[in-house]
């Protein structure tokens, strides 16, 4: 089962906790697992609520919490404390820390030090607790989130007037696709940055999926559009891992051929995932090659420096790609010569194996037999164990 969060008016903690309740979590077996935070003197207000001819479900959370600046130590203990699961606690404990950096880095303090104000109390840590209690009840197995909107303009905390985002949301939002959709005001809070972001890594168009159920959940401020986080739950249509990846690509005609082993080297070192060279004909007939880079995108830099220091191109193109690939596992499996790596690929019933080249040329070299001969063995005996 797969979720996809549609965040066209952006997100919240209690944005995330009302869209995953509007799915069908019964709110009684909800609520009482919340009780296992050692948490007390609030109350939660499960209800629906319109936004615009939209309607979604709405939670308020109600409390007299006296301290309100907590430490990130003190956030832990509390998840630590409950009696959740350990994917929920660790899910928990790693949003709190991340939004703990953020703050340590925005405020120039040691993340220990680090006063939470508007983020550290009882609705905060039920927002976060609560989204991966919510994921838990509705068994999903896969995150999947649109681009986000930031909004524009102004907003005042504990410690004056800030712009939209807030510095820490920007911190938090570092990597991911973002964008503004002209709204004036704060679309992405710093507890939905950080918990949306330890869902999923995966931000983008919606997978391709069979849905089954929608939910809305509402936001407190009101909006020239419907301040509604939008979720789809459903079965992906494909058995196959789609990945946003970005393509440069670099035309070269005056440069020693024999440097580009050594740059292929240096781009793999940095991370790429694929570097190719084509021969192609350039301007006046010059003979060259095209130089293919796919990476993710988050890599660019590392990649720019090499291209600019170890290369004589001025320049490069890029666009993004959606890469579509079979589901992959790395596996050991036992053979007349030991132990030996195989990638082994699947597609519903189809699958492919692929023994590990560099386990097979050690073996080749060691008993001093075929390269082929060992390949073939290898791929014969993966396929007589039960995949």
């Amino acid at each position: 089962m797969i979720i996809y969060f549609d965040c066209f008016s952006g997100i919240s903690g209690d944005m995330i906790l009302g869209a995953l309740l509007d799915l069908g979590i019964d709110p009684e077996v909800f609520l009482k697992e919340l009780k296992k935070i050692p948490l007390e003197d609030y109350e939660i207000k499960i209800q629906r609520k319109k936004k615009g001819f939209l309607e979604g479900t709405d939670v308020e959370i109600i409390f007299n919490d006296k301290k309100t600046h907590r430490h990130i130590k003190d956030l832990l203990d509390i998840v630590e404390r409950s009696k959740l699961s350990k994917r929920v606690k660790d899910l928990s404990c790693e949003t709190f820390i991340k939004i703990a950096k953020a703050e340590s880095r925005v405020h120039n303090e040691p993340i220990e030090e680090v006063h939470f104000h508007e983020i550290s109390g009882i609705d905060t840590i039920i927002d976060v607790v609560g989204s991966f209690l919510a994921l838990e009840l509705l068994n999903i197995d896969k995150v999947y989130s649109s681009p986000l909107p930031l909004g524009e303009g102004f907003i005042e905390i504990s410690h004056g007037i800030i712009p939209v985002p807030a510095p820490a949301t920007v911190e938090l939002l570092k990597g991911i696709p973002v964008y503004s959709n002209g709204v004036r005001g704060e679309l992405v809070t710093p507890t939905g940055a950080a918990i949306i972001t330890t869902m999923t890594k995966d931000f983008g168009p919606m997978p391709l999926m069979r849905i089954e159920r929608v939910g809305y959940g509402t936001g407190k401020r009101d909006f020239n559009i419907p301040n509604l986080l939008r979720v789809f739950i459903g079965e992906k249509v494909k058995d196959v891992k789609e990945e946003k990846n970005l393509v440069i690509d670099v035309n070269i005609d005056d440069m020693n051929p024999q440097i580009y082993g050594y740059i292929i080297e240096k781009l793999f070192e940095k991370g790429a995932l694929d570097v190719t060279i084509t021969p192609i004909y350039m301007k006046k007939g010059r003979p060259g090659v095209l130089l293919s880079i796919l990476i993710e995108p988050w890599k660019e830099n590392d990649i720019t420096e090499i291209l600019f220091k170890e290369t004589t191109t001025i320049g490069y193109r890029k666009y993004y790609v959606d890469k579509i690939m079979m589901d992959r596992e790395i596996k050991e499996v036992e053979t007349i010569w030991g132990k030996v790596r195989v990638k082994i690929s699947k597609y519903g019933s189809f699958v492919k194996i692929s023994p590990e080249y560099e386990d097979c040329k050690r073996i080749a070299e060691e008993r001093k037999i075929p390269l082929r001969q060992v390949m073939e063995e290898i791929e014969k005996r993966t396929l007589d164990i039960n995949l």
